[in-house]
C-alpha cells in the first residue's frame, strides 16, 4: 500500500513535479484533480481517487458542476473540498473577467462563447448576464442582470437599456444558463430576446448574440439566424 503512494513514485511521474517541469497543460484531468485533492483515501492514492471520481461523474465538467449534496456524498470528498473547489472556480471566473476587460477586441464569436460558458456553466440557479462592448467590440463590462430560481430569471428591457446607456456601449451579447443542463432555448427565451433587441434598437445598440449555456453545450441565437 505504502509503495503505491505518490511520494514513492519516480519524480517524473508525480503530478506536482510534472506540472513544475512541463506546465499544467501537459497534465491529464486526473493528474490536475489529484493536485487539487492533495490526498487520497484508504486504499486509493490521490491520482486513483481522481480517476474514480471522473469515472463516477462521467467527466470533469459534470464533476465540477455537481451540487453540494452530490459532491459531498462521494467518499474522499466533503464540504471542505466543496468550498475549496468553488472558491477556485470563482477565482478563475474573476480572473477571466479582468482579462476580458483590458481593452482587447473580441477575437471571434468562439472567444465570447468560451468566456460566457466558463462564467455560467454548472451554476445551480439561472443567471442572465450582459456583455457590454464598445464600437470596436472591446469588452467594457460584464453585468449580471438577474439571478433567478432554477426555473426562470426575470429580465426587464428597460433595465437593459439603462445599463447599456450608463456604460455607453455600442453592442451587447446576451447570455443565460439553463441549470437543467439542456441548452435548447425556450419560447420565453426567444420572446425576451426580441423585446430586448427592439428596445436597444431605439437607442442604436446592436444585439450581436444571445447564448444559452447548458452543461457542456451552448446555443447561439445568431448562428440559428434568430437575430
Amino acid at each position: 500500500m505504502e509503495s503505491n503512494s505518490i511520494p514513492h513514485w519516480p519524480a517524473s511521474e508525480r503530478p506536482r513535479e510534472r506540472l513544475l517541469k512541463l506546465g499544467p497543460e501537459a497534465l491529464s484531468d486526473a493528474e490536475l484533480l489529484a493536485i487539487f485533492l492533495r490526498t487520497g483515501v484508504k486504499g486509493l492514492n490521490a491520482v486513483e481517487l481522481a480517476r474514480r471520481l471522473l469515472t463516477e461523474f462521467g467527466d470533469l465538467g459534470h464533476l465540477l458542476s455537481a451540487n453540494r449534496q452530490q459532491f459531498c456524498a462521494i467518499r474522499g470528498l466533503g464540504e471542505a473540498k466543496y468550498v475549496q473547489l468553488h472558491a477556485t472556480l470563482e477565482l478563475a471566473r474573476r480572473y477571466l473577467a479582468i482579462e476580458w476587460q483590458r481593452g482587447e477586441p473580441l477575437s471571434s464569436p468562439k472567444a465570447a462563447r468560451d468566456y460566457l460558458c466558463h462564467c455560467l456553466q454548472g451554476l445551480e440557479e439561472e443567471r442572465f448576464v450582459l456583455l457590454l462592448l464598445d464600437s470596436q467590440h472591446r469588452v467594457l463590462q460584464t453585468v449580471e442582470l438577474s439571478r433567478g430560481t432554477v426555473d426562470s430569471a426575470h429580465v426587464y428591457p428597460r433595465e437593459v437599456v439603462k445599463t447599456v446607456l450608463k456604460a455607453n456601449a455600442a453592442a451587447v451579447i446576451l447570455a443565460h444558463n439553463h441549470p437543467s443542463g439542456v441548452a435548447e432555448p425556450s419560447q420565453a427565451d426567444r420572446l425576451i430576446t426580441g423585446r430586448i433587441q427592439q428596445a436597444l434598437a431605439l437607442v442604436d445598440v446592436t444585439v450581436l448574440d444571445h447564448l444559452v449555456i447548458g452543461r457542456g453545450q451552448s446555443c447561439s441565437f445568431a448562428e440559428r439566424g434568430w437575430l
